[in-house]
Formats: structure tokens, sequence, C-alpha cells
């Protein structure tokens, strides 16, 4: 990998799209769940505040990793330069939800 691959990774989180930047990404060694590390916000030298951009930065802000669950992915993309990143709130009308898990049964259980 060179240092300049920059990924987006929309993901659905408590009702919410998030689109985020990111330098790195990976499969975790947590079973079921993708690593996105090195969070890119906007550029510094924007003299206009996005609001939705700014409630991500100040939700990301310390975090030097995030664990992302495989089933709230919804796309990821290898991009050629960061773009504004953004909380979108979930609508009913919308053709985005969660893929549905299906039920863990441990070995010996059953139900009922």
């Amino acid at each position: 990998m060179t240092d300049n691959q920059i990924y987006k990774v929309i993901f659905y989180n408590q009702n919410k799209i998030y689109e985020i930047f990111a330098r790195d990404i990976y499969q975790s060694e947590m079973y079921g769940f993708i690593e996105a590390e090195e969070f890119l916000f906007g550029e510094k030298t924007q003299m206009i505040v996005d609001p939705s951009e700014e409630k991500l930065k100040n939700e990301f802000s310390g975090v030097k990793r995030s664990f992302i669950p495989m089933h709230a992915v919804i796309r990821i993309d290898e991009v050629e330069k960061e773009g504004v990143g953004k909380i979108s709130e979930m609508t009913s009308s919308g053709n985005v939800a969660a893929f549905p898990a299906a039920g863990f049964n441990p070995p010996g259980k059953t139900k009922g």
C-alpha cells in the first residue's frame, strides 16, 4: 500500500448514515469488524464551516482507530482525494437498511 491511498467508508450506525474518509482500512482481528485509521476531515484552509462535518469531527476527536461492524458497512471506495465527511439521518422512505443478522445458537443449545 502507498501512503497516498484514501478510502471513503459509508456505514450505518444508530439510524444514521456515516460517511468518513481514512487512510487505512483493513479487516480486524476481532471477528466481524473492519478497522479504520488516520481519519481525514476537510481541508484545513476552508473558510466555511460545515455543521455536518463538525459533528463528525467532534464524534471522532481523539479516536485513533475505529472498529466498524462488517454488517453495518454499506460501501468502501478508494478515492483520489478526500471529500467532506458527514452524518446523515436515515429516512423511513430510504432504500438503505442494516443487513439482517442471523441468530447465533451455541452448540448444544436449542431454541424454545
